[in-house]
């Protein structure tokens, strides 16, 4: 981990700041002055002005029905509004990829580094949903077919992991996290956004949350993301390049090494079941999430359940 990025998720400043703290020479690693670009290793000890800096250990994950209009960084001299305005404080505490100022639905928040190498790793292809509403309406099949072939940006190939028309727009599922990737991708293919909410990030959905409220993740949703982030997703090989077999033929082993078929697959560990979340236990949540946003006001904040307080910065003060 690179050394400003450290002293971020340690709750010291912002990695902008951390950065001027370091050129000024007040921060050292195994009592060595350290540099810009300079990385800590596991067991390193890193000192600001002489005092440790610590990681925290407590590790947190919170899920933030982003609202439209707020910006998500911690430092932002042009942002109106941040959205660490809506959360508690934790120190280290970073989003997990991010939502731009125009862009609504579920943001990650986490103190986990861990977490969020695994679920921004373009390598792991973790699963995002999408729900845009479009100029020109619903998508057609022909656009949605090109979306999932793929479609060429200023930055590159991109393509959809799944997309679906639907009533004024479409459901679009990606694994990458480009910037203003599916406002390009819609607007590629002839259909410019107009409103776009984030439905899900692997199997964490938003749910019922309403705009600018939070909550803390499970136990179970949190080792959910974990076992979703490690799972191995298909790949076409690439162009030109052979699929390596599965297993050596029979014939390629040597008699005294040879082995049945059926024993070779019996003795073969099955994979195990993906445990099921609380999240996935309602039938449609994410269809139900939709529908609800497309007639929910923009100012949903004060919708309150009878039953039910909602985290917001106002309503808790009683948890401190």
């Amino acid at each position: 981990m690179r050394l400003q990025q450290f002293l971020a998720r340690s709750g010291i400043a912002s990695r902008r700041k951390a950065e001027d703290l370091i050129r000024a020479g007040r921060v050292s690693i195994n009592n060595q002055i350290a540099s810009i670009g300079a990385v800590v290793q596991t067991g390193d000890i890193v000192r600001l002005d002489g005092e440790r800096v610590r990681m925290p250990q407590k590790k947190v994950v919170i899920a933030l029905h982003k609202p439209k209009g707020y910006t998500t960084t911690h430092e932002d001299e042009h942002a109106e509004k941040l959205v660490y305005e809506l959360v508690p404080k934790h120190p280290g505490l970073h989003s997990v990829g991010r939502l731009d100022k125009d862009t609504e639905g579920l943001l990650l928040l986490t103190t986990d580094g861990q977490l969020t190498q695994l679920l921004t790793h373009p390598s792991n292809q973790v699963p995002k949903l999408y729900r845009a509403w479009c100029k020109g309406g619903r998508v057609s099949k022909e656009a949605c077919q090109q979306l999932t072939q793929g479609v060429v940006l200023g930055d590159g190939l991109a393509k959809a992991l799944a997309a679906q028309p639907v009533k004024d727009g479409i459901k679009l599922t990606l694994t990458e996290g480009r910037k203003r990737e599916v406002r390009r991708m819609l607007r590629k293919v002839g259909y410019p956004v107009e409103r776009l909410v984030r439905l899900a990030v692997g199997p964490i959905e938003l749910g019922e949350l309403e705009v600018g409220q939070w909550r803390y993740l499970t136990p179970e949703e949190i080792k959910l993301l974990y076992t979703n982030a490690r799972l191995p997703r298909l790949r076409k090989p690439a162009q030109g390049q052979r699929q390596k077999p599965a297993a050596l033929s029979s014939r390629a082993l040597s008699p005294g090494k040879r082995k049945d078929s059926s024993s070779r697959s019996a003795s073969r560990p099955k994979p195990a079941e993906l445990p099921q979340a609380d999240v996935r236990a309602k039938k449609s949540t994410v269809e139900s999430s939709s529908e609800r946003l497309s007639t929910r006001k923009r100012q949903g904040t004060t919708q309150r359940s009878p039953n039910r307080r909602p985290n917001t910065r106002t309503g808790r003060a009683d948890k401190t």
